[in-house]
């Protein structure tokens, strides 16, 4: 996800390392941090694989900073990684975020469409926290109030969802 978001982002400008990490913090917050070991090591992938451009500029102080900006290979590769996400980015909240932070990029309306499918196909089987055997426990049967909260909440953020995600798709297949 750390390669999507650094991916995403330089395709709306180029920026530099600082302001790409804030960035990055910003669309996944407290649920995972990035830090300096994990950004600028990915950063150097992305670069020696084509994927991305640097240049280094004055700084603000003494320190030059590099600016980092998008390749067409890179901007192929994200196209890719939007048009196919991994199971596990459609299955997971914080994931699948990050995959609609950038969707927008993906030209082509059905694509787009096809991956919201996707998420609705993953909310519509039915789950839960808890379990009876195999069958999900609903909120009406949790044996606690805390248990109950949570089965509500997950319920109410489910339905919402699923809501908004069959009028987008909506949206996209008639074009408007």
């Amino acid at each position: 996800m750390l390669e999507l978001s650094i991916l995403g982002f330089l395709a709306e400008q180029p920026l530099h390392g600082y302001e790409l990490k804030d960035r990055i913090k910003a669309l996944s917050g407290h649920v995972r941090p990035v830090s300096d070991g994990a950004l600028y090591p990915a950063l150097n992938r992305l670069v020696a694989a084509g994927k991305l451009d640097q240049h280094t500029e004055p700084g603000a102080g003494a320190a030059p900073r590099r600016i980092l900006s998008l390749t067409a290979e890179g901007r192929e590769d994200l196209l890719e990684r939007l048009r196919h996400p991994k199971q596990a980015e459609i299955t997971d909240q914080v994931r699948f975020n990050t995959v609609l932070a950038f969707l927008r990029h993906l030209p082509d309306r059905r694509e787009q469409a096809a991956v919201l499918r996707r998420r609705l196909d993953f909310l519509q089987t039915p789950s839960s926290f808890f379990y009876d055997g195999e069958r999900p426990v609903r909120a009406e049967e949790a044996d606690d109030l805390f248990r109950e909260g949570m089965l509500r909440v997950a319920r109410a953020t489910g339905e919402a969802e699923r809501t908004w995600l069959r009028e987008a798709v909506d949206r996209l297949e008639e074009g408007g």
